[in-house]
């Protein structure tokens, strides 16, 4: 099929003069031009257009993928949501204009706080978040703390003659280890925390304690067996004794 029945400008046109011209030639190697083309819509549909940070959807499956490695893997992941103090009177002193280059220049400053395998997204309006896989209790301080004095640091130019500085909140919190957690328990968490960083007067961090919620070897083994039928030879006598009791026992019976 040749490319010219796809009526492919408006894609094109999604993509912006830039993008299109570090494209493959149509002419000499259509496959590959056509294949460049759809991998970038699919980068354009996962990043937020104004500050370029990961978007909403792209946000979303990253913190299922993360609570299900942790469940299955009991290794840690914390989650910061990032809100820029005072952010309304920006645009009511300054205009929205400014506001967004406000927003645009935030999000560079914190993505170079993160690792390459942390993800950055902006949750909505001057919300941001950060999704930080492996990340230790003993650093997670360390690290939120890093991103509000790199903001704190931040002058944002509004005119010739004038900038402007502006700072954030954080709250975090901790994936639950070895438990099957849902993205809306774990924003809510990470968020309760904000609120708690924002009422103490903003500018602050506020982290949850990661939760202990460890489990045994022989819990851990149960965890993964996928039906009581499996060969139980490998059990102890303690766990076959309690599978084994009827469903009906209870304690302190007459």
């Amino acid at each position: 099929m040749a490319l010219q029945q796809l009526r492919l400008d408006g894609a094109l046109a999604l993509l912006g003069e830039t993008e299109v011209a570090a494209l493959p030639a149509a002419h000499t190697n259509p496959t590959a031009h056509l294949q460049a083309l759809i991998d970038g819509l699919c980068g354009l549909s996962l990043r937020d257009p104004l500050t370029g940070t990961a978007n909403r959807r792209h946000f979303d499956s990253v913190l299922d993928r993360e609570l299900d490695r942790v469940a299955r893997s009991g290794d840690v992941a914390l989650l910061l949501m990032i809100d820029i103090d005072h952010f309304k009177e920006v645009n009511d002193t300054y205009g929205h204009n400014i506001g967004d280059s406000v927003l645009q220049q935030v999000a560079t400053a914190l993505s170079h706080c993160v690792r390459p395998m942390d993800t950055l997204a902006r949750y909505g309006g001057e919300e941001f978040a950060i999704v930080l896989p492996a990340c230790q209790p003993a650093y997670g301080q360390n690290v939120a703390d890093r991103v509000r004095r790199a903001i704190e640091a931040l002058r944002i130019r509004i005119n010739p003659s004038q900038e402007i500085g502006v700072t954030v909140s954080i709250g975090g919190a901790y994936a639950l280890q070895w438990i099957r957690s849902t993205r809306e328990l774990w924003i809510e968490r990470a968020d309760q925390q904000l609120y708690r960083s924002k009422s103490a007067g903003r500018n602050r961090i506020e982290i949850e304690q990661q939760p202990d919620s460890t489990v045994t070897a022989e819990e851990k083994n149960l965890l993964f067996i996928p039906e009581l039928t499996a060969d139980t030879s490998s059990w102890s006598g303690d766990w076959i004794e309690v599978l084994a009791a009827p469903a009906d026992i209870t304690d302190g019976a007459n």
